[in-house]
């Protein structure tokens, strides 16, 4: 049936009983109201998208999730991890009791020598927790922070370690842990999206590229999938409508479209045919919603200098606002990558200029949504895709650190994570987590436990298996750092 551009929805052969019918599958009720010139006064609940889960078997902390992604391996001895005897063994041979038999990135078959740290360490806080001195900012709220020292990976390249990190699996294809969430606990975002990524880049030589397949939904559902939003520019492709195209115009055309689409839903159910009515919809209201969203001038300038950044400026500092954006919106998972962290190299003259430009906006993102009382029920997450060696790379100039899985550290905070602790620790040179050893799977399993998920009972049926996040080879709950 061909559809002239010029017929209004009521004129169209099918009914709005008919429409509705085929909509309330998992659609969006502010978008089906907006398509079908319905009042739109219903409020964010009534608007959500359900998830699957309905009443939650866990006790909820988290309403949502903001992950902090520093893409590349940032160096936790130069921030996190303060290691004295790694200083005082600087450009001595490496113990060969420790790296024996061990996989190493690119360091293998070469002769390992200690690599001190290149910057000194500061107490902060109550328990007088040491971070690196190029990390002020996130000193001055660490009391809010929960720091994990003992965090491994399973992977020692980077779009394994990403995906490993993202998913629970160094395997393509499988679901990133903003699809999981959204299935399960669907989105309070009326016109956006449950799960957003926003990318910036730091001002340095070769970023690392970062896929689109680290927000994929894999075997779910693929409205669940992760949707990137440019923060320079136009925040998405397509988004205005072409010369000549009306706003009403385009909406006669979408409800058109999805009334077709409901139509064959309805003689072949099929969930893609619903998440494309879904995603038609979501798309025609992104339009006017995204926009809004984006334009950060309407902000006080108290607020821009809070975070460090200029409207339209494409910064991390500039993503971080957005998110609290996003968070004060209803969105669901949102998750943040700034890339140019792989220092093999130039690490003294590199490291200073990437923690610059996240170290002031990561502390704004706490007293924000401290401010504003949402710290309660965000869980902030920060880390990298895996560590840096306790040994040099590139002994002939400027030195770096090699990738590394056996230690890494990262940082929570919000949703009832206990602020001013250090959890767990490395060995004396921070090549191996040796005390309350932390890994990818016991990571998923907190955050989970915090949006009152349990990650053990929570599966999707994929090749005859009960597919989960936290896989099938067992994980805890760090539930030291919760409160």
């Amino acid at each position: 049936m061909t559809v002239p551009v010029d017929v209004r929805p009521d004129d169209l052969p099918f009914k709005r009983r008919a429409v509705l019918g085929a909509l309330k599958r998992g659609v969006g009720a502010a978008a089906v109201a907006s398509l079908l010139g319905q009042d739109r006064a219903w409020n964010c609940a009534e608007a959500a998208t359900p998830g699957v889960l309905g009443a939650l078997p866990l006790p909820a902390r988290a309403k949502r999730v903001i992950w902090m992604t520093m893409a590349g391996g940032p160096s936790h001895l130069e921030l996190f991890d303060p290691k004295p005897k790694l200083a005082e063994l600087d450009g001595q041979p490496m113990p060969e009791s420790m790296t024996r038999g061990q996989q190493l990135a690119q360091l293998q078959g070469q002769k390992l020598v200690c690599l001190g740290p290149r910057f000194r360490f500061v107490k902060h806080g109550e328990n007088g927790t040491e971070l690196g001195e190029l990390l002020p900012h996130l000193g001055s709220v660490i009391d809010e922070v929960c720091l994990v020292r003992s965090m491994t990976t399973d992977a020692i390249n980077h779009d394994p370690a990403h995906m490993f990190m993202n998913t629970g699996s160094q395997i393509a294809g499988r679901p990133s842990m903003g699809a999981w969430v959204t299935y399960g606990l669907g989105s309070e975002a009326e016109n956006l999206p449950g799960f957003v990524v926003l990318v910036s880049t730091g001002q340095g030589r070769s970023p690392q590229p970062i896929a689109a397949r680290q927000w994929s939904s894999g075997f779910l559902p693929s409205r669940h999938q992760g949707v990137q939003l440019r923060s320079k520019g136009d925040p998405v492709l397509y988004l205005s409508n072409p010369p000549g195209v009306t706003r009403s115009r385009q909406e006669w055309d979408v409800s058109a479209i999805n009334r077709l689409n409901g139509q064959q839903n309805e003689s072949v159910p099929d969930r893609e045919i619903a998440t494309r009515i879904a995603q038609y919809e979501l798309a025609f209201q992104m339009q006017a919603s995204v926009p809004e969203l984006m334009d950060i001038r309407g902000e006080t300038q108290e607020s821009l200098g809070l975070y460090g950044c200029e409207p339209g400026d494409g910064s991390f500092a500039s993503n971080c606002l957005l998110a609290r954006r996003l968070a004060e919106r209803g969105v669901r998972f949102i998750q943040l990558y700034h890339r140019d962290w792989d220092h093999h190299s130039l690490l003294k003259e590199e490291l200073p200029r990437r923690a610059k430009e996240v170290d002031q906006a990561s502390a704004a993102l706490i007293k924000d949504l401290k401010q504003r009382g949402m710290l309660d029920d965000t869980l902030l997450v920060w880390s990298g895709e895996f560590g840096r060696t306790p040994m040099s790379q590139g002994n002939k100039g400027p030195v770096g650190r090699d990738h590394h899985n056996k230690s890494m550290s990262m940082w929570l905070a919000g949703a009832g994570v206990r602020g001013g602790v250090v959890y767990g620790a490395t060995d004396e040179l921070g090549y191996a987590a040796v005390e309350k050893v932390c890994t990818v799977h016991d990571l998923h399993a907190t955050m989970l436990h915090q949006l009152g998920i349990r990650h053990d009972a929570f599966s999707y049926k994929f090749q005859g298996l009960d597919a989960r996040l936290t896989g099938v080879e067992g994980a805890n709950v760090l539930t030291e750092i919760l409160g």
